[in-house]
Order: structure tokens, then C-alpha cells, then sequence
């Protein structure tokens, strides 16, 4: 197959260009490299995905090929598709992070409503057989009953940036409805792993236990999360990848889920679907350093919310795939990796 990966510079979009490559489809991958984190560790994921760039038929391997482009260049997003005649998208390309939306809410309409519908727009004008787009866990915002299904109400975020991953599951049902493109939304839950993003807790964790400095533990540590690793969430991209939704002529609003539709268009939540306790998490990190951590405790922070927690039957039901990595071999796996990366 050939994919497009948007966000392929970006910590999930360089994991599945990695497995897609590794499976033998050829992906080209966008990104524009904002500074919105340190831009070399975005390049540094660049230059460990060279490797797929030259053909390796003896080992079925894909091809990969970069194209650095921002979602907002219309223009540039049509030609794209027009010329390149994807067979299928994954759309992971976003403005992330809740309290940087609090502060730069434009970055967030720019790119993930914008971003979005140029997307939404190639995949209608070009036959794509499916659309793969990233939502969040966030979308849940006031909800308070879990775990956390897809049939449950996703009307009252707390941040902008929930707000805009709720509008994008709004926009490609429209389209899927208007246009018979087969959409699936995947609702990501705290991510974490090798090559993460210096804006997460588990490496601001890492980084400031190991150099010394406190951590600031938020609502004085009383928060969960559905941790889970970024091997598993791949896992169920790829997988989801292969599971395109179909029109269901007897659904009906009144009595169907809201995660899927009389349109090809699915939602599914990807976690682990275990959360723990977030000083659960801390303690992890400690033991995996050897190093007893300094801690600030605050309170809850704006945007933030207390628990996060996957209900994943759907989404085992659709792939036959649950979650696997526990949050000890995860943390191990990371640290290894901050550590060898960063000469630590």
C-alpha cells in the first residue's frame, strides 16, 4: 500500500512510518517541523527513519520519503494528493499539548482545524480508501464515569485543544456522510516511550530527576492515567489501518453509538486501559533511575483532568489486539532510550 503519515517527524507519526516501512508499504511523510519542541529531536527521528529510504526488496521493506509541508498550505496539500495518489492516510499531524493551547489558541485553529480539513479535502478529491486521524482522550473533558466508552457524551471539554479534536471527529463524520470516505477517529491516552516529546511528563520527569531539579507533581499527586506505551499504540493504528468502516443502513441517532454511523465512520479509544495513579508512575521512573526524586506538590493546573481511563473492547473486538506493554517495561524502555540519547 502507500500511505501518507502527516506529523511523521513527530513522536507517534515516526513510530508508524517505522512499522509501515518495516511491513513492506511505502509511506511518504509530512511534517513542518515547527519549533513548538526542540526542533532536532525532531530531525533526529528524520535521520533514524533514512534507513527506509532506499529499496530492500530481499527483506520486503517500504520506502520512505519526506516532504517537509505545513497543513495549512492548501496549495500544497491538494498537489500533494493529486500527484502522490495515496491508497491510504494516517493523519497525525497536530498543534499538541493542553496548556499550550490556553495561551496560543490560534496555533490550534490553524493547525487542527484547518490542518484538518485540507486533509479531509485531499482524501474526497482523490479516492483514499481510508482516512486514519488522531484524536484524544482529552474529548471526554468533564466526564467523570469510567472507564471511558465511545458511547459516552463528549460535549464539555475543558481545553481548547480537546475542543478541537472533538470538531475534527464533527468534521470527518461530515464528510464520510457527504462523500463515502471511510473515517476512523482513534482517541489516544496518554502516550509515552522512546523518542517522546520533550513536553510530557515522563520526560520532564526523566530529565529534571536525573539533572537534579523538582518535579512538580500536580493536584499533590492525586491523578491517573491511562499510560500507554507507544508499541501498542502503533500497534493499533496499524491494525485499525486494515479495518475500514462500511455504511450501516440500520443505524439511527436516536439508538446507535455515537462511535459509529449510517456514514463509514468509526471512533475507537487506544490506551491500555489499566490507568495508575500518578505517583505510581513517578515511583516507576524513580526506581528505573535508582534516584529518589524532589517534588513540588501543586494543585490541579488549568485545562487538566483527573482521570483518564480506556474502555478498549471495541477496539480488541475490531484488531484482536489489547495492550501489552506494562508500565514498568515501559518506563524501562524509555529511560534506556533518554539515557542513550542524551548521553546520560
Amino acid at each position: 500500500m502507500k500511505y501518507l503519515v502527516t506529523g511523521a517527524a513527530g513522536f507517534i507519526g515516526f513510530h508508524v512510518t517505522q512499522k509501515l516501512c518495516a511491513q513492506g508499504h511505502d509511506v511518504v511523510g509530512i511534517d513542518n517541523l515547527n519549533d513548538y519542541y526542540d526542533v532536532n529531536l525532531k530531525l533526529a527521528r528524520l535521520a533514524e527513519l533514512d534507513k527506509f529510504t532506499v529499496s530492500d526488496v530481499a527483506n520486503k521493506q517500504g520506502l520512505f520519503r519526506f516532504i517537509k509541508l505545513d497543513l495549512t498550505n492548501r496549495d500544497g496539500i491538494a498537489a500533494l494528493f493529486s500527484a502522490e495518489k495515496f491508497d491510504r492516510v494516517i493523519h497525525l499531524a497536530a498543534q499538541a499539548g493542553v496548556r499550550y493551547s490556553i495561551d496560543n489558541p490560534m496555533a490550534y485553529a490553524d493547525s487542527n482545524l484547518i490542518g484538518h480539513l485540507t486533509i479531509l479535502e485531499g482524501c474526497r478529491n482523490n479516492n483514499v480508501e481510508h482516512l486514519i486521524y488522531a484524536s484524544s482522550s482529552s474529548v471526554y473533558g468533564l466526564n467523570n464515569k469510567t472507564p471511558f466508552s465511545t458511547s459516552d457524551s463528549v460535549d464539555h471539554p475543558v481545553s481548547l485543544y480537546a475542543a478541537t479534536k472533538k470538531s475534527n471527529e464533527l468534521m470527518a463524520h461530515s464528510y464520510s456522510h457527504l462523500y463515502d470516505i471511510p473515517t476512523t477517529g482513534l482517541r489516544f491516552f496518554t502516550v509515552y516511550g522512546s523518542w517522546g516529546r520533550p513536553d510530557m511528563a515522563p520526560y520532564i520527569f526523566t530529565k529534571k530527576i536525573l539533572d537534579g531539579e523538582t518535579i512538580d507533581i500536580n493536584n499533590n499527586g492525586d491523578m491517573w492515567r491511562d499510560f500507554t506505551h507507544v508499541d501498542d499504540i502503533v500497534e493499533g493504528v496499524v491494525r485499525i489501518a486494515n479495518v475500514i468502516p462500511a455504511r450501516d443502513t440500520e443505524w439511527k441517532v436516536e439508538s446507535g453509538s455515537p462511535a459509529s454511523s449510517s456514514a463509514p465512520y468509526a471512533i475507537y479509544n487506544i490506551g491500555h486501559g489499566s490507568p495508575i495513579n500518578l505517583m505510581g508512575f513517578v515511583k516507576a521512573i524513580e526506581d528505573e533511575l535508582g534516584i529518589e526524586a524532589a517534588k513540588n506538590f501543586r494543585a490541579m493546573q488549568p485545562g487538566d483532568v483527573y482521570q483518564t481511563f480506556a474502555e478498549v473492547n471495541d477496539l480488541f473486538d475490531a484488531t484482536g489486539y489489547k495492550s501489552e506493554v506494562s508500565v514498568e517495561q515501559g518506563v524501562a524502555e524509555f529511560v534506556t532510550w533518554y539515557k542513550e540519547f542524551y548521553n546520560k
